[in-house]
Formats: structure tokens, C-alpha cells, sequence
């Protein structure tokens, strides 16, 4: 029994599931109906939606190539007309060409008939050239290259004496407008600029309250005096001038230790060849200070920083030397004024113009002595202190020795020339005086033709006179110029000098 049920429980589970399998393949296959249909409904409808869109595609490209089509019929038929307009003109220009041609066929066939009428009449004046200058040669008697040279000759001669009179008339002109605007500046630098005229001697007189005091600076059979002298260099003068004693020496630091040291021993009263040793000694250094002070003291007047020490001690030397008479401190102090006033005057830079002309001659105080002029001497020592080129340029070419390569450098060597050249501010020594003159009147006399010559106005003016027979008036001229330049490049002069040529003629007769 319980096997019969068990095997129609089995029986029931497999018809179940047949009949489970058989519902489950009908609704299967119901749904796979109903998805084939509804794609094919989509499809139909994506296949219509694109048959749209293709179609408007296409009518949108025709539309377009239509339209592109009508653009390029049009530009094909302006192009042919401009070909057919092109044509035309060609045709036309073809036409006036062959024309042309025709026509200058012609004219050349007339040019080279007037040609060879023209090569025929060049022939025939030649001959007739030829025949006259025959004529003339044998009229004049003198070849045509004869007379050639001689119009050359008197055509050259013509064409100097115009050149050089234009040349003057343009040189004088210019020479006017120059000295004037150069005097404006000059007149206005130094009326800015004032200082005292001193002249600075070789000696200095030592006042004494009585005679007695030379006794003991004489000392014991001289002892004192020659102590004195070879402490300080200086040669110590005492004769019967009543309460005075001379002091001489070129170098006037010495001359200001001699007086010093002299000063300290008469009011200590103890003079003796020890004791002046110390004195001297301490007076030294006393002056060796009040150089440096001297110098920095300068420097602050003049608005003139940065310098180096060794610059400033020199300047401060200056106090003590002199050049020709002038002193040389008081030289550098205007020359640099004159140079600030005369580069501001000219639109350049005034303290550079300042510096430069402050410490222009720090050659002639320079402790080493070598061969080399004082310019040269102060360019080097300039450099060797760190100054700028412009500024070492200016004090070496102050003098000519050396190119100017800056524009301070011809405003330096003018105001040095002003400074040095103003009435009273230099004395010369007579033998050069009278060498300065004798070679200005040697150098005139050494050109031909001139009779004699005058230094005047302590050798400012050379008056030349010269043979009215031997010089003409245009030669007058160049030879005032020869003179001027050939002076300028042999000689050293304070100033300027003038050239004056004479030339007079003189007819004498006697009546009896």
C-alpha cells in the first residue's frame, strides 16, 4: 500500500511538472510574440523617422549644391566677359604696337639720314677748327698748348685770390661770432669770479725786537746759524739791517719752517744746535698738519668730496709754492671757479669742471720729482688715486702733452690760461722775458720777404713789416697765418699774441 502511494505521488509530481513546463513554454512563447511585434513596430517607426531624415538630408545638400552651382556659373560668366574685355584691349594694343612700330621704323630711317648730315658737318667744323686754330697760332705766334697753359696759369692765379679772399671774409665772420660768444662767456666767468693779484717773492724778512738777538742766533763762532740752515735748507741772511733777518729759499715750505722754527727759539731764548734740531723737527710736523687741514679746509670751501688723502695733502702744499710769482693754491682755487662758471655757462656739468680745474697742477707739488712735465705727473698721480679718465684726461692735456679726449679738458686749459694770464698775477724772470721777444722776432724774420720786425705790449703784439716789392696783399694775409701757427707750435707764451703784417709803398722823389 504505502509503495502504490508512493508511486502515485511520483506519478502526480511528474504530471505537475509536465503540465508546469508545458504553461511556462505557452507563456513563453506568448511573450516572444508580443517582443517580435512590438520591435517590428519600432523598427517600422526608426526606419520611417530615418527615411525622414535622409530625405531632408538630401534636399538640404541639393539646395546647397545648387547654390553652390548658381555661385560658380556666375563667377564663370563675369570671368569670360573679363576675358573677352581682355581680348578686346589686347586686340587693340596689338593694333596701336604695329603702329608704333611703322612709326619708329620711319624715324629711324630719318635719324640716320640726319646722322650721317650730322657726321658731315662735324667733319667740316673740325677742318674749319683745325684752320683757324692754324690761323691763330700763326697770328699769335704760340702753339694752342701754349696758350692753353698760359689761360691755366692766369686762371689759377684768378681762382686763388678769390678763394683766399672768400676764405678770409668766411674766417673773419667766423672769428667775430666766435670771439663774440667766447668773450660773453669769459667776461661773465670772470666777473663771477674775483680774487687778489699777489705776487709771491723767493725771501722772507724776520723781524727781530732788537740787534742783540742776531749775536745768539749767529751763536759761538756760527755754530747756531749753521745748525739753523742745514735743519731747515734754507740759507739764513744777516747783515746790518737794523731788526730784521732774510730768509731765502725757492721753496717756500722751508722758508715758513725757517721762520716758525726762528719764532719759537727767539721767544724761548734757548738757542742752541740741539735745541733747533728739536724745533725744526717739531715745526715740521707742525706744518705737515696744517697742510692736510689746509687741504680738507679747501676741499669743503669748494664743494670738492670724495678726494683721496694723498690729493688732499697736495692741495694743501699748494699754500706754499708758487708759479711765476703766482700762488699756486690761490691758481687752483680760481682756475676751478672759472671752470664751474664756464661749464654751467656752456650746459656741462659744473662740478666735474670744478674738480678738474682744483686739482690741475698737483704736479708741481708732487713729491716725486721724475722726468715728466707736470701735467703728465699730475694725470698719473690723478689715476694712481682712483679719479675718473675725464677728469685725469683734463689735467694731463691742459698743457697739450696729451690728446683731450673730454669737453672739461679745453674749459681746464682756458681758465688755467685766464687765471695765469690776468694783469698782475704773474711775474716772468727777465732773461726769459727777453728770450720770449727775441724768439717771436727771430721766427717773423725767418720768412722771405720780410724787412723787419717789433715785439710790442710785452711781446702781446708782433709787428711785421715786409717789402711792398716782394709780398703782394693776398700774401699779406697767409702770412700773418703762417707766422701765427708756426709761434702757436714752437713757443709757450701766456695769452695770445697778435700778428700784425705791414705792407706800405713808398715813392720818393727829389726836386731840384
Amino acid at each position: 500500500m504505502e509503495l502504490l502511494d508512493i508511486i502515485l505521488i511520483i506519478a502526480a509530481f511528474v504530471i505537475g511538472g509536465g503540465i508546469a513546463i508545458g504553461l511556462v513554454f505557452i507563456i513563453q512563447n506568448l511573450r516572444s510574440k508580443s517582443i517580435i511585434q512590438t520591435a517590428k513596430a519600432e523598427g517600422e517607426a526608426i526606419k520611417k523617422a530615418k527615411l525622414l531624415e535622409v530625405k531632408e538630408k538630401y534636399l538640404q545638400l541639393k539646395n546647397e549644391y545648387e547654390k553652390q552651382a548658381s555661385s560658380r556659373n556666375s563667377k564663370l560668366q563675369s570671368t569670360e566677359a573679363r576675358l573677352v574685355q581682355k581680348e578686346k584691349q589686347l586686340l587693340s594694343q596689338e593694333e596701336s604696337i604695329i603702329k608704333k612700330e611703322s612709326e619708329i621704323e620711319h624715324l629711324k630711317t630719318t635719324y640716320e639720314g640726319q646722322l650721317e648730315i650730322a657726321e658731315k658737318k662735324d667733319q667740316e667744323l673740325d677742318r674749319l677748327h683745325h684752320q683757324a686754330i692754324e690761323k691763330l697760332e700763326s697770328v699769335a705766334g704760340l702753339s694752342a698748348e701754349e696758350a692753353k697753359n698760359n689761360m691755366i696759369e692766369s686762371l689759377k692765379a684768378e681762382a686763388q685770390t678769390a678763394a683766399l679772399a672768400y676764405t678770409n671774409e668766411i674766417m673773419e665772420e667766423a672769428r667775430m661770432n666766435a670771439n663774440k660768444e667766447a668773450k660773453k662767456v669769459i667776461i661773465k666767468s670772470i666777473q663771477r669770479v674775483a680774487s687778489e693779484a699777489a705776487i709771491e717773492n723767493a725771501v722772507t724778512v724776520f723781524h727781530i725786537d732788537s740787534d742783540e738777538i742776531k749775536g745768539r742766533i749767529i751763536g759761538r763762532e756760527g755754530r747756531n746759524i749753521r745748525a739753523l740752515e742745514a735743519a731747515t735748507g734754507v740759507e739764513i741772511v744777516v747783515d746790518d739791517t737794523p731788526e730784521a733777518i732774510v730768509l731765502s729759499a725757492f721753496d717756500p715750505v722751508r722758508r715758513e719752517i725757517a721762520r716758525l722754527s726762528l719764532h719759537q727759539l727767539v721767544q724761548d731764548g734757548r738757542i742752541h744746535p740741539a735745541r733747533i734740531e728739536e724745533i725744526v723737527a717739531k715745526v715740521t710736523k707742525q706744518i705737515e698738519e696744517e697742510i692736510v687741514e689746509i687741504g680738507k679746509r679747501t676741499t669743503i670751501d669748494m664743494g670738492v668730496h670724495g678726494l683721496h688723502p694723498e690729493l688732499i695733502r697736495l692741495i694743501g702744499k699748494m699754500k706754499y709754492r708758487s708759479s711765476y710769482g703766482q700762488n699756486l693754491l690761490q691758481h687752483a682755487r680760481e682756475t676751478a671757479n672759472l671752470c664751474a662758471v664756464m661749464a654751467s655757462e656752456l650746459g656741462l656739468n659744473p662740478k666735474k669742471a670744478r674738480r678738474a680745474g682744483l686739482i690741475h697742477d698737483i704736479g708741481k707739488v708732487a713729491d716725486e720729482d721724475p722726468e715728466l712735465p707736470h701735467a703728465l705727473l699730475g694725470m698719473k698721480i690723478a689715476q694712481r688715486c682712483g679719479e675718473k679718465p675725464d677728469i685725469c684726461n683734463a689735467i694731463g692735456a691742459h698743457h697739450d702733452e696729451v690728446e683731450m679726449q673730454t669737453l672739461i679738458a679745453p674749459i681746464v686749459q682756458a681758465c688755467d690760461a685766464i687765471s695765469g694770464a690776468r694783469p698782475g698775477a704773474r711775474r716772468e724772470i727777465v732773461e726769459a722775458y727777453i728770450k720770449r721777444l727775441n724768439d717771436l722776432e727771430t721766427i717773423a724774420m725767418s720768412y722771405p720777404g720780410v724787412q723787419k720786425t717789433y715785439a710790442i705790449q710785452a711781446g702781446r703784439e708782433l709787428r711785421v713789416i715786409v717789402g711792398a716789392d716782394k709780398i703782394s696783399d693776398q700774401e699779406t694775409e697767409r702770412l700773418s697765418e703762417d707766422i701765427a701757427k708756426k709761434i702757436q707750435d714752437e713757443m709757450t707764451y701766456p695769452g695770445q699774441v697778435k700778428i700784425t703784417v705791414i705792407r706800405e709803398v713808398r715813392s720818393v722823389a727829389v726836386a731840384k
